[in-house]
């Protein structure tokens, strides 16, 4: 069989660009959609989301989707240690699949009561953010 050949003009060839981010914005304390959001505070709102939302237990989300962050803080043999040694793991992994987030560090994490504070810095491609978020 002959091979074919399809010509392409190179002039409609273009390079590849980031979509744009723009989303609903999220008033995710008092649940609402409040207008919309681009740029690094959409990055911000989804990563505040992935990181406040469980892994495996939503439906709507395959199995990439969420953070484990609160199944470690909930088993009843969860020291803090445990929390503090596993949380920079459970962060990365919940947000590098998100190609906007370029990395992750400085994670940091305090306990007051029975919350968990978390801290850390991500950088993305609109810049530098640092997140804070309790669960």
């Amino acid at each position: 069989m002959p091979d074919t050949f399809i010509p392409i003009p190179v002039e409609t060839v273009s390079e590849a660009e980031e979509l744009p981010s723009k989303t609903y914005r999220l008033d995710l304390d008092k649940g609402r959609i409040v207008g919309k959001v681009d740029g690094l505070e959409a990055v911000n709102q989804a990563i505040r989301k992935a990181i406040i939302t469980p892994r495996f237990k939503c439906l709507i989300y395959d199995s990439q989707y969420g953070s484990e962050l609160e199944n470690a803080i909930i088993t009843k043999d969860a020291t803090r240690e445990y929390i503090r040694a596993t949380a920079a793991r459970f962060i990365k992994d919940a947000l590098l699949p998100d190609t906007r987030i370029l990395s992750v560090y400085d994670v940091d994490v305090d306990f007051n009561g029975d919350g968990a504070y978390f801290r850390f810095r991500a950088d993305t491609i609109f810049g530098d953010t640092e997140i804070e978020e309790v669960i």
